[in-house]
């Protein structure tokens, strides 16, 4: 991780968010630092996505407080859009434009200059070997260089902090290492990583996990030190206790 002695690149206080009587975060409390890999996992329904949705500037909380980047998540939204890159498992790029097309695209969306998209488009190319499919519709690509140009387009405009919600669901092992590859590389120039997933030894990548249940977190701190705490060897065990109310004792 990339320390800073910087303001933390997310800071929330009692965050809540009420749908008429469901809740479903219950004054949430954390901070991020700036170039950390923080891991936010939880079941379905615990209220991640909620969250993440009030992070960047999609949905106004209730009550509570958080910053983005030094910006309000109730008065500040456009700016805190424009320092935030977001990839999601099911929908990032366009599958009926060709490699070169999305990144010329999001480059337009970032307001980035044509000099700019350009170099940067290289730079994707370059990176991850695509030159020889940069006119290929993206639909027909392999999921994990999906994956990876959806990554790279998520930082095309150099974004603080980058939302990655699930970001390498279906795809092989070997790709998922090269993808954590990317995310390793990101973190140590500075950008702040907020990941969710599914898989418990992704956890153990992270610098801090927090674990939601039922809209709260229940936990939050390093994998070693939690995987002591509960007396388990894994992050899966951790979240079986946890979020299943289970023992793997």
């Amino acid at each position: 991780m990339n320390q800073s002695t910087h303001k933390p690149a997310v800071i929330t206080n009692k965050l809540t968010k009420k749908f008429g009587d469901f809740v479903a975060t219950n004054e949430i409390t954390f901070s991020v630092d700036k170039g950390e890999i923080f891991g936010f996992l939880g079941a379905n329904g615990a209220g991640k996505t909620t969250a993440i949705r009030m992070l960047c500037g999609l949905l106004k909380p209730s009550s509570g407080e958080a910053q983005i980047a030094g910006y309000d998540v109730y008065r500040e939204t456009e700016k805190i859009k424009q320092q935030i890159g977001y990839m999601s498992q099911k929908f990032s790029l366009y599958e009926d434009l060709t490699v070169r097309e999305n990144i010329r695209f999001y480059g337009g969306i970032y307001d980035l200059s044509l000099a700019e998209i350009r170099r940067k488009t290289e730079h994707i190319l370059h990176n991850l070997n695509l030159h020889s499919v940069a006119d290929t519709l993206v639909a027909s690509l392999p999921l994990g260089w999906k994956q990876k140009l959806s990554f790279s387009v998520a930082m095309l405009h150099e974004p603080q902090i980058v939302f990655l919600d699930e970001p390498t669901g279906g795809v092989d092992p070997i790709t998922r290492r090269q993808f954590w590859d990317m995310i390793y590389e990101a973190a140590h120039r500075g950008t702040t990583i907020f990941v969710t997933t599914h898989y418990m030894d992704e956890a153990e990548y992270c610098n801090r996990v927090s674990i939601m249940v039922d809209g709260r977190i229940q936990a939050l701190d390093t994998p070693r030190a939690l995987k002591s705490h509960y007396g388990v060897d894994s992050m899966d065990g951790v979240f079986q206790i946890l979020a299943r109310g289970t023992s793997t004792k």
